[in-house]
């Protein structure tokens, strides 16, 4: 093996090992202890985070930051990741500290330049877009090592009335529309509660013993659990169809009438959900008729009478 190839496979051993010795890279290389030395030495000029520890238990160890050896992508695999790092762009808040702009200029820069002129016109025609947003969320990092440790942790919550205190494990951390969420079992209430990150205040560990929890991320978002059942049934019109299409809630339930002509939803839900399952409905206006259950008609039929009262 020529000793470019060592080092670059050493760049990728030191990256996967915390702690190491010069006898263990001489053992993993075949190579002798002095030639390990200057090895990791040659690592370091390069500007590989390394520590070297004294003593008689010492050795080397990579900083926290620690450097990832270079990759190779495909022309393809570039492009992917180049638009996929433009799509950050539109978040105001990132779980990790990084100049988007600094690492898209890396990526193009290192793309052959027969691919860059594809990239410039690509920019001006190709968009993963977000709506974008102003709302700051100064805990997510912590939030989501709090998750990754599986730590509970108490938190200030300032909800749409007040400031509380919160004891809760995370589960995990997760954006949607441009807005961090958090999935956690709440303590206090003793069910799973969905926070928005940037409303978290504060956070720090909590002291005690809790009952464990067994939910993962996944659950919560690719599992829909109904505890207290209800029936849904809602007449469509096609263009009522074309609005729930849109909504993950309800794209897998759509049904199609014989004549082809709208549609209706024939379901069971959470009766949790009910205010949210209201609110969507009232949205569509005449393109939809709730048939059951009667609470969000209800709700529906309220809502209508304010409007009119409003505008009246």
């Amino acid at each position: 093996m020529s000793k470019p190839q060592k080092l670059f496979d050493l760049i990728a051993y030191v990256n996967m090992k915390r702690r190491f010795t010069a006898n263990d890279v001489a053992k993993e290389f075949g190579i002798s202890v002095r030639t390990a030395h200057r090895y990791l030495l040659e690592l370091d000029a390069m500007g590989i985070p390394l520590y070297t520890e004294p003593g008689r238990n010492g050795g080397y160890r990579v900083l926290s930051n620690r450097m990832l050896p270079p990759l190779i992508f495909s022309e393809d695999e570039a492009l992917a990741i180049f638009f996929a790092f433009q799509s950050l762009q539109y978040y105001k808040s990132l779980p990790f500290e990084v100049d988007i702009a600094s690492v898209s200029r890396k990526l193009f820069l290192g793309l052959p330049a027969d691919a860059k002129p594809q990239i410039e016109n690509l920019k001006s025609t190709l968009a993963f877009w977000h709506r974008k947003r102003e709302i700051e969320t100064p805990q997510l990092k912590k939030l989501i090592q709090k998750a990754a440790q599986k730590k509970v942790i108490k938190i200030q919550y300032q909800s749409q009335r007040k400031l509380t205190g919160r004891i809760i494990y995370p589960i995990g951390v997760y954006a949607n529309d441009n807005i961090w969420y958090v999935p956690a079992f709440d303590y206090g209430k003793q069910t799973i509660r969905l926070f928005r990150a940037d409303r978290i205040i504060e956070v720090e560990d909590a002291e005690g013993n809790f009952e464990p929890i067994t939910e993962t991320l996944n659950d919560i978002l690719y599992s829909y659990r109904i505890k207290d059942p209800v029936h849904l049934y809602v007449k469509l019109s096609e263009n009522g169809i074309v609005r729930c299409k849109d909504n993950p809630y309800f794209e897998t339930n759509i049904q199609y009438n014989s004549d082809t002509t709208g549609g209706f939803i024939d379901t069971t839900i959470d009766k949790a959900d009910l205010n949210f399952v209201s609110n969507f409905f009232m949205s569509l206006g005449d393109e939809a008729l709730v048939i059951e259950p009667l609470e969000i008609r209800e709700f529906i039929l309220a809502s209508a009478r304010k409007l009119v009262d409003q505008y009246s």
